[in-house]
């Protein structure tokens, strides 16, 4: 028989993480544990306000149950049947997806590296994000991203404060920088943002407007000298349409595409657009960050960082050396317990 649990957590984050609309000093995320045959699939959600998600919904949910077939024979044919109970909460569906492959591979005795086809040796280097905040602490982020090489820096407040940012951290670093916007900015100070970076070794721009002003996202790409990145106005495989054309590319995150099945999906459809595609996150433990790092392999470029902007992290799994992700040892995720938390499974 198969068992499904699930506990809550706090995660800490290092810094208070801001962003153009909003800062936080911890999240609250939900772990759901699927066991049978003696092997425990771990899954991470990690719901984000901005798609009405929380985690009292999540444990609502899952305090009513989760009916689960009585075995697995095939992984498919299970997350059809478990994953539509998730009542639209992409967080929580994608949790389950997790536990359930993590399982299944581990029961086959492969990763989900080998399970989704993607090639280890090509896995991406990440960025590190530096967060809205006291300016004061600039230098000190900036050292602490030092060994990742490509940061990852929040604008969105407006031509005069996000050029005071950006010229703080350039003092610091010359290193590639990639811009998220995060639906701060109007047309005009797009337009201005995107000319003045693109002479600061700046590699793209990531959702400058809102997700509902398409209009002026399709006005700035035909003038920006920098690429266009869709994240809040790519959600899941049926966003991509609407956005050709108007973005160069799309950011991925397994929180609001709601299964790995479907992240994949993203990727085709992307690839026969020509759009460059990145793998994002929320701010997640090592469960949910290694999960997306087995699908790295198989896109441009990976923001999978959140797991490094939190000092409680109570699992172990996906590493960074010299930038590059790599992917821990062992079957399924291949996460394991941080030995401070070992009341976790």
């Amino acid at each position: 028989m198969m068992k499904l649990s699930f506990t809550t957590f706090r995660v800490n984050c290092t810094h208070p993480f801001g962003i153009s609309r909003s800062s936080h000093d911890y999240y609250d995320i939900v772990y759901v544990y699927l066991e049978g045959e003696g092997i425990v699939g771990r899954g991470e959600a990690a719901p984000s306000a901005r798609y009405n998600e929380f985690s009292k919904d999540i444990i609502n949910i899952l305090e009513c149950g989760i009916s689960l077939p009585d075995s697995m024979t095939d992984p498919v044919e299970f997350s059809n049947h478990v994953l539509p109970q998730s009542k639209g909460i992409k967080s929580l569906e994608v949790a389950l997806s997790m536990a359930i492959l993590d399982w299944w591979c581990q029961r086959e005795g492969i990763s989900l590296c080998e399970y989704f086809g993607a090639n280890p040796e090509k896995m991406p280097k990440t960025s590190f994000t530096i967060s809205i905040g006291d300016m004061d602490l600039i230098p000190e982020k900036v050292a602490e991203a030092a060994p990742y090489h490509i940061l990852k820096i929040k604008l969105g407040m407006g031509e005069k404060q996000d050029k005071e940012i950006m010229n703080a951290i350039r003092a610091e670093t010359d290193t590639l920088i990639r811009v998220d916007a995060n639906e701060g900015w109007d047309l005009e100070t797009g337009i201005k943002m995107c000319h003045w970076l693109s002479e600061r070794n700046v590699e793209f721009v990531e959702q400058p407007f809102k997700s509902t002003n398409l209009k002026d996202t399709a006005t700035l790409r035909t003038q920006s000298p920098l690429p266009l990145v869709a994240d809040e106005n790519s959600l899941n495989s049926s966003d991509i349409p609407g956005i050709h054309g108007i973005f160069d590319g799309i950011n991925i995150k397994l929180m609001k595409c709601g299964n790995l099945f479907e992240a994949l999906k993203m990727v085709k459809m992307a690839r026969e657009r020509d759009m460059s595609i990145m793998l994002g996150c929320m701010i997640e433990s090592s469960v949910g960050i290694t999960a997306a790092a087995h699908l790295s392999p198989l896109v441009d470029y990976a923001d999978l960082d959140g797991h490094l902007l939190i000092n409680n992290d109570p699992y172990l799994g996906v590493t960074v050396e010299n930038g590059k992700l790599v992917l821990p040892q062992g079957n399924g995720l291949g996460v394991s317990i941080n030995s401070n938390h070992n009341n976790l499974i």
